[in-house]
């Protein structure tokens, strides 16, 4: 026995039929982020820890203090922000083997540990420190496109938290962060520009970005790639205001999360 859709239209829903114009498969509008939540306090154990959801994707942001700097820090009086970055094996829709097992972490998981590493350290005061290091955990418990963006908003979050618990403890006079950072996808798909993609977007995208940004505004990262064809500079403005929005928008959220936090001024 064989039928087609067709044979049914008069009795299904028109919606399912046809997506409303501008209007993305998860009802959201081209300028709009995902629901986002921020846990704090996610972790019994870390100094600093938040649980971020983007949507469906998921991450556990964890910050540990140690007492001690790397190597080349040694004697110069000055700190060291760093993160380590992992996803769990069911963390997507088929299993992945975990690195542990394969022996060294993928050049992706390097790429990602780094860029949030960086992301961090751009608004700290690492000479405010001492000699001490604050590690940044990210695991992805759930993906579901963004988990690099996810881990960076997440990750400043938490480090607050540690800072703040450091400054409680009378071992820091004041919390050194300098400005909030948060992280944001944008993309063309189709003929659209589209702000924070899932997964299913991020896949079929003709552009996928990166953006990071404090929230004066200042870039700290982009990493733009075109699939197939090269986008123009005018795709290029689109893009970059879209992602501004989604900054703005998540330095909001996670200025809510921790209670309207005002960093320090720098210098």
């Amino acid at each position: 026995m064989s039928f087609r859709l067709g044979d049914f239209k008069q009795q299904i829903d028109p919606s399912v039929l046809k997506r409303e114009k501008g209007v993305r498969a998860d009802r959201r509008g081209p300028a709009d982020l995902r629901p986002v939540r921020f846990t704090t306090g996610y972790l019994k154990h870390a100094d600093g820890s938040c649980l971020i959801e983007v949507g469906d994707t998921r991450v556990v942001c964890a910050v540990s203090v140690e007492e001690k700097v790397p190597p080349f820090l040694k004697g110069k009086g000055e700190g060291w922000v760093t993160a380590e970055y992992g996803m769990l094996p069911r963390a997507t829709t088929t299993r992945s083997q975990r690195e542990v097992s394969k022996g060294a972490p993928s050049g992706r998981t390097h790429e990602i540990q780094r860029l949030i590493g960086r992301s961090l350290r751009a608004v700290v005061d690492t000479k405010a420190l001492g000699e001490r290091t604050l590690w940044a955990d990210c695991d992805v418990i759930q993906a579901d496109g963004g988990t690099r963006c996810a881990s960076i908003t997440g990750a400043f979050v938490a480090l607050v938290e540690a800072f703040r618990k450091l400054k409680r403890a009378g071992s820091l006079p004041e919390v050194p962060v300098t400005d909030y950072v948060a992280a944001v996808s944008v993309g063309r798909v189709g003929d659209a520009i589209l702000l924070d993609l899932n997964y299913e977007e991020d896949s079929s995208a003709h552009v996928d970005m990166n953006v990071v940004k404090t929230g004066r505004g200042l870039f700290v990262e982009v990493q733009g790639t075109a699939e197939g064809q090269p986008f123009s500079e005018a795709e290029m403005q689109e893009l970059m205001a879209a992602a501004d929005k989604g900054i703005k928008d998540l330095v909001q959220l996670q200025r809510k999360a921790l209670g309207d936090f005002e960093p320090r001024a720098a210098g």
